[in-house]
């Protein structure tokens, strides 16, 4: 259950993330708001850090495969794509079409069994959920 919370919470500071960046673009512009928040993420990410586990940062290199790495570069595009399509289609519409394509991404990547996650079986049940979402993006947008 408390993982079902912490979820909700992430999706609502990621909507009020999206939106203070998009605010911050128009006095600065998108790569300078964008290398600010990676900033101040590995701030308040060492921060954590210091006060909490303090395991070795050395651990790293033995991740494997490499390009599991590139979580943080990744992220940099994230901030990116947020911020400009909250700007082009408006909080609301951004933030539906950008969860319906974290969970048809998730749900593709759950079928194949990619990068390390276990493989499941295809759900009708699911597809249906996720065409009844798709079909709400079109409601909502519709007028």
């Amino acid at each position: 259950m408390i993982g079902f919370f912490i979820a909700l919470i992430s999706g609502a500071l990621m909507s009020v993330q999206g939106v203070f960046n998009t605010q911050v673009t128009k006095t600065s512009g998108i790569w300078v708001a964008n290398a600010f928040v990676q900033f101040t993420a590995l701030l308040v990410c060492l921060g954590a850090w210091l006060l909490t586990d303090r395991s070795s940062f050395g651990a790293l290199v033995k991740v494997e495969p490499k390009y599991m790495l590139l979580g943080g570069a990744i992220g940099a595009f994230i901030t990116y794509t947020v911020i400009k399509s909250m700007e082009m289609l408006g909080p609301a519409k951004a933030v539906m079409l950008i969860v319906i394509a974290q969970l048809i991404v998730a749900y593709v990547i759950e079928l194949f069994g990619w990068f390390g996650t276990d493989k499941q079986p295809l759900e009708w049940r699911k597809v249906i959920g996720m065409g009844i979402a798709i079909a709400g993006v079109v409601l909502f947008k519709w007028k």
